[in-house]
């Protein structure tokens, strides 16, 4: 609960000022389209970077404590923001805030140790409705704000806020925050970091790795621009940007947890192939989109997509989180996590550049043709290699788990 209600906290302030982001840096920091793509790839990228051995510490060491050391110091980047002079000192901010994001695969892995192994897809669909609520408002607040105060006003006031609640989350995380996991020793067997880890993979997690660096390669190269597209190309208003933005939200939130609960009954596969090729057909309309109701229509199909799991900007959803938990030991997860993050993040940074030099050399047009080409690929490769577990399967690591937390219990405190 708390991990979710947090979330959900930082979430709300963030989307308010997260969408006027790349204008704010063209008009008031002179960025220009491949800066914005730098930033944009550094912003996510460079937070996954390190996630394969932070993934490993967090399945030897305390969990909670990496959280909330991660926490406290993403308070820091925004500080940075808030009084920067030109765009070099955002990619040093950016640069921080991603080393300060050391606490990613410990923090999913705690999400996955807490649902429910029996109905884990709906699990996850709850944890997502409640984190994307502010989906739903958020836009429209800051629009109204950006309007009123203009976005060079209105983004210092919310990063102001952001400050304030990142400090307050992280006093959260650290009182009610519960360990998942009991810490191993410094010297147990197998405590080495190493690039090992990758070859213990099994062979439908690593297809499933493949899948998601494809994707992350495909949706980084339109990701930082499709705002700023949308308000310079499409010509569309700030109230129309936050109220397509708005009626995501609610899509997302709403189909969350139905979404879950048909992966639970019928499986994962068909969510996540929905998802995957849904997001390829996005991306060409936004291509091609020439008025605010033919873009509309393209964000709520990735709405929908994105519900579903398995596409948008990260390999993620209810679908498919569900699927990589059904596959993995609670003892692993976090290495795991660690390492499809790493592995992402190494193609998504350059395409994330790419997207920029595109938009910038060709037209703004060519790097949503390009993803969404690409997507496809990613999708073609998850239907054709990655079968998800048997029922058998499943019910045999359940009942592991089961007797694994009955031993928990009767372990006594020494």
């Amino acid at each position: 609960m708390a991990i979710s209600l947090t979330t959900m906290s930082y979430s709300l302030i963030q989307q308010v000022w997260n969408p006027f982001w790349p204008k704010y840096l063209k008009d008031n920091l002179g960025a220009n389209a491949i800066i914005i793509g730098l930033i944009s790839g550094i912003n996510t990228e460079e937070t996954l970077l390190f996630s394969m051995l932070e993934g490993f510490i967090a399945d030897r060491y305390d969990r909670k404590k990496i959280i909330v050391w991660g926490t406290a110091l993403r308070t820091i980047s925004p500080l940075i923001y808030l009084f920067a002079p030109s765009w070099e000192w955002i990619i040093l901010a950016t640069l921080f805030n991603g080393m300060t994001n050391i606490y990613i695969p410990a923090f999913q892995a705690i999400v996955a140790d807490s649902m429910p192994s029996r109905k884990r897809g709906t699990g996850y669909g709850v944890y997502n409705a409640v984190t994307h609520l502010p989906n739903i408002v958020s836009p429209i607040i800051g629009g109204i704000c950006m309007d009123a105060w203009g976005i060079v006003n209105g983004l210092r006031v919310f990063l102001i806020a952001n400050i304030i609640v990142s400090i307050i989350i992280t006093l959260i995380r650290y009182k009610y925050t519960e360990e998942t996991i009991q810490s191993k020793p410094r010297d147990s067997h197998g405590s080495k970091f190493s690039l090992k880890i990758i070859s213990e993979i099994s062979r439908p997690l690593k297809i499933i790795i493949l899948v998601a660096m494809i994707g992350s390669f495909s949706s980084r190269l339109v990701f930082g621009f499709a705002n700023l597209f949308a308000l310079e190309v499409i010509k569309i208003t700030n109230t129309q940007l936050v109220l397509v933005q708005t009626i995501v939200g609610v899509m997302r939130v709403s189909l969350s947890i139905p979404s879950g609960m048909l992966s639970d009954k019928y499986g994962r596969k068909g969510n996540i192939m929905a998802s995957r090729v849904a997001n390829p057909v996005t991306q060409w309309i936004m291509a091609y989109a020439t008025t605010f109701e033919i873009y509309a229509g393209g964000r709520l199909l990735n709405g929908v997509a994105m519900a579903l799991g398995g596409g948008g900007q990260q390999a993620g959803g209810p679908s498919w989180n569900a699927l990589i938990a059904d596959l993995l030991p609670p003892e692993k997860r976090a290495t795991y996590i660690g390492t499809q993050n790493t592995l992402t993040a190494l193609v998504g940074t350059p395409s994330a550049i790419l997207g920029g030099w595109l938009y910038q050399t060709y037209s703004p047009q060519t790097p949503f043709i390009v993803s969404g080409m690409i997507g496809l690929v990613a999708a073609g490769l998850f239907w054709w290699a990655v079968d998800e577990p048997t029922n058998e399967d499943k019910q045999e690591a359940i009942a592991r788990i089961d007797r694994e937390n009955i031993a928990k219990k009767q372990v006594k405190p020494t």
